[in-house]
């Protein structure tokens, strides 16, 4: 890969009176975070180490930063798959002196007694353990440098120009530091050993450039009150090791080094875009799964919306219909700018609660309207009985899983946790819910980061499935369902019986429930029919039930046993 950069001037290094500010603070701040993530796309546990580092820059997004270096055994691709290596990252990797993949280093910092397991004493790598613990006390160490930074792409010659500021508020204890500027990608798809994506994983974040070196430029004026004014231009190239490079996806981090380990601070961005094709375009990308309640009228969808063009996006009428029902409008604010993504929660659209649902979303026409409609399917709760399994497929770590089942009134009447499971194994547990009831199934992760590859899915006694969650979270994913509040299949008397024709049209019948008493439910948990004392081989007329999936609970007084069965037409 080749690369062109064009210093626009040498660091400006003189008192800030001489020399005004634009873009960086002057009062002393903390120290901000840079994690450089260890990675490859052959590696079991990165996953985990990617959802570990989303789950800590979430706690403060504004003040720190991800790098993911693909190095090591782990990154070396076969035969068709992509490399994403770079000519920094092997150097980088062995100056943490770390043990194995993933692993991360804070700041290239060594905190006493963190070291990743297997790295000698000293060590800055850590495994991803401790990244959110020591991470969060580097945020609250005081910082000597302050530092600011904005680029701006020019879209038609692939030309970045970054201009990068620093503050001394004291004295470094070295007399010269090092500037360095790294370009990151994001929404790269490609394979991975873990994760359970296959060759469709997401990698984000992956360092694809070092346009300063790299150890950096050399900064020799570092006593308080110096500041530090650099603009480049760099070329971007149209790939990386064949990988070609997303000028829309990028982002980039600025920070200084002591020497060429310990990171002072650092700060990061997203480009800001000239000469972009398109003035107007809004693309609807996709509806996060609608989980419905049970019995309300209303829902809370989420979208993730796009801007393509060239106009900053402040304002956005979003308009929805749901099962073809009077159109509703949202209304978006914000400062949306070119190529960046925007995730918006609907609150409580309204509708009338079926089977299966469409919710169909539109935007006004703009300069290309292929993006403007976006459909999206959802499925009322599922309605089963009482007795039900779980089972729950853990992560690398399953003493962090637990779940709660919640009734209808915000109680929780079942619980359990992995506390004491093998990773990466399946635990069943049974679930008895004797009321007929409303549920939410909880799936929770202390730590924060999901169950990566891990999944819980509840089954009742006849097979239908209440709730299958991913482990695709953070803290909690949760799924609403309806139960019956059967315990049980019944004794001899009542559960030989038999329900045909499944499906049915018309007509279904029912044997050997003689002189019970049968109630039929919607998968909303709706009664739709009753009738007491039937006979040996009834003959139900369903005809006024229309097309979809129904129990039927059969009762004999001291029994009771459900049925599922499935009207089509």
């Amino acid at each position: 890969m080749s690369k062109k950069l064009h210093l626009l001037g040498t660091a400006l290094l003189m008192s800030a009176g001489m020399f005004a500010q634009t873009i960086v603070g002057t009062a002393p701040e903390n120290k901000n975070v840079i994690l450089e993530e260890f990675t490859g796309i052959k590696c079991t546990f990165c996953p985990d180490g990617h959802a570990r580092a989303n789950a800590f820059k979430a706690t403060d997004p504004d003040n720190i930063f991800l790098i993911n270096i693909h190095a090591g055994s782990f990154a070396i691709p076969s035969a068709g798959q992509p490399d994403f290596r770079t000519p920094f990252g092997e150097a980088i990797a062995s100056q943490s002196q770390l043990a194995g993949y993933p692993a991360g280093t804070i700041n290239r910092h060594a905190f006493p007694g963190q070291q990743q397991n297997g790295s000698p004493a000293g060590a800055t790598a850590q495994g991803r353990g401790t990244w959110a613990t020591t991470g969060a006390s580097w945020l609250n160490e005081p910082s000597y440098l302050n530092m600011g930074v904005e680029a701006e792409i020019d879209m038609a010659t692939n030309i970045m120009t970054v201009h990068i500021e620093g503050y001394y508020t004291g004295d470094s204890p070295e007399s010269t530091n090092k500037l360095n500027f790294a370009v990151v990608q994001n929404n790269t798809t490609g394979p991975q050993t873990g994760g359970g994506a296959g060759n469709n994983y997401n990698h984000n974040h992956r360092l694809i450039d070092m346009p300063l070196g790299q150890w950096g430029m050399e900064i020799t004026t570092t006593t308080a009150n110096s500041f530090v004014d650099e603009t480049f231009t760099y070329t971007i190239p149209a790939d990386n090791n064949g990988v070609a490079i997303d000028i829309t996806e990028l982002e980039f981090v600025a920070f200084m080094t002591e020497t060429n380990q310990e990171i002072i601070t650092g700060i990061g961005g997203v480009p800001t875009y000239t000469n972009v094709a398109i003035a107007n375009d809004v693309s609807l990308l996709n509806v996060e799964e609608i989980d419905a309640p049970c019995d309300a009228n209303d829902i809370t969808p989420t979208i993730e919306i796009r801007n393509l063009g060239a106009t900053t996006i402040t304002s956005l009428d979003i308009n929805y219909t749901i099962n073809g029902g009077p159109q509703e409008t949202y209304t978006y604010t914000g400062n949306l700018t070119s190529f960046q993504y925007e995730t918006i929660e609907i609150d409580e659209a309204a509708y009338t609660i079926s089977e299966d649902n469409t919710i169909v979303f539109t935007i006004a026409n703009d300069d290309d309207n292929s993006n403007n409609e976006l459909t999206a399917e959802f499925s009322a709760p599922a309605l089963g009985t009482g007795n039900s399994t779980l089972s729950i497929t853990a992560d690398q770590y399953a003493n962090e899983i637990s779940f709660r089942i919640y009734n209808s009134t915000g109680d929780i009447v079942e619980s359990g946790a992995l506390t004491s499971a093998n990773n990466n194994s399946t635990v069943t547990f049974n679930i008895a819910l004797d009321t007929e009831d409303c549920f939410k199934l909880e799936l929770r992760d202390s730590y924060g980061d999901g169950v990566p590859g891990g999944r819980a899915l509840l089954e009742d006694l006849n097979g239908v499935i209440l709730a299958d969650l991913d482990g695709n979270f953070t803290s909690t994913n949760s799924r609403n369902f309806n139960a019956d509040g059967v315990l049980g299949l019944g004794d001899n008397n009542i559960s030989n019986i038999t329900i045909y024709p499944n499906p049915a049209n018309t007509q279904l019948n029912i044997s050997n429930a003689d002189n019970s008493t049968i109630e039929i439910y919607n998968i909303l948990g709706q009664v739709m029919m009753t009738k007491s004392n039937i006979s040996l081989n009834e003959a139900l007329n369903v005809s006024q039930l229309v097309t979809g999936t129904y129990l039927v609970k059969i009762s004999n007084g001291t029994t009771i046993t459900t049925k599922k069965f499935i009207i089509a037409r």
